[in-house]
């Protein structure tokens, strides 16, 4: 059987090219959704992957409704695949019930590899040239030495409750115990 799934970013838009294409490429049942294609889980993506079966084709009018990022593609399609779904992208003419198909998607897996490890590796050089121009990584600390000893101090007194040296300090309990168990 064939299911059909379409998808619109704004109410503004309308469904109906790709409701029309889906059906008549023969989509049985036909999911939906108006939400922006960057978002992981969508209620109408979600249930035409729990409705579909073994022996199904999962069908799209373009790669782009499915997902936006060609990682996020390649693991639902071959999410689809180890359940022996097949999947048909209309515009694109790509149905990994062929041999062309199952190309395609391998060639698409390594792009998404690829693009993965071009992510990481342009992290990874960001921060070290961060690093040699002195800057340090991570959230600013928000008790510098000065706060850290004078919290120290009003905590062994043990004449201000914990909570006022929070709230004098802008900090949680969790934040002024950390730094006070440091040496």
């Amino acid at each position: 059987m064939l299911i059909g799934y379409a998808r619109i970013s704004t109410p503004d838009q309308s469904l109906d090219l790709q409701k029309d294409a889906l059906a008549k490429a023969g989509c049985r049942e036909i999911f939906e959704d108006i939400a922006s294609g960057s978002k992981v889980s969508r209620d109408g993506l979600d249930r035409a992957l729990k409705y579909a079966r073994p022996e199904d084709t999962f069908v799209v009018w373009r790669l782009d409704r499915m997902g936006r990022s060609l990682r996020h593609l390649v693991e639902l399609v071959a999410e689809l695949q180890t359940r022996g779904v097949g999947f048909k992208s209309l515009q694109e003419n790509i149905d990994t019930g062929t041999a062309s198909g199952k190309l395609f998607l391998h060639i698409f897996g390594a792009l998404a590899e690829f693009e993965k490890e071009l992510i990481k590796e342009r992290t990874i050089a960001g921060l070290r040239a961060a690093a040699d121009r002195g800057r340090k990584g991570g959230r600013p600390r928000l008790m510098d030495e000065t706060k850290v000893q004078l919290a120290r101090t009003l905590h062994k007194e043990k004449t201000i409750a914990v909570g006022e040296i929070c709230r004098a300090l802008g900090v949680s309990k969790g934040t002024l115990y950390r730094n006070l168990s440091k040496n």
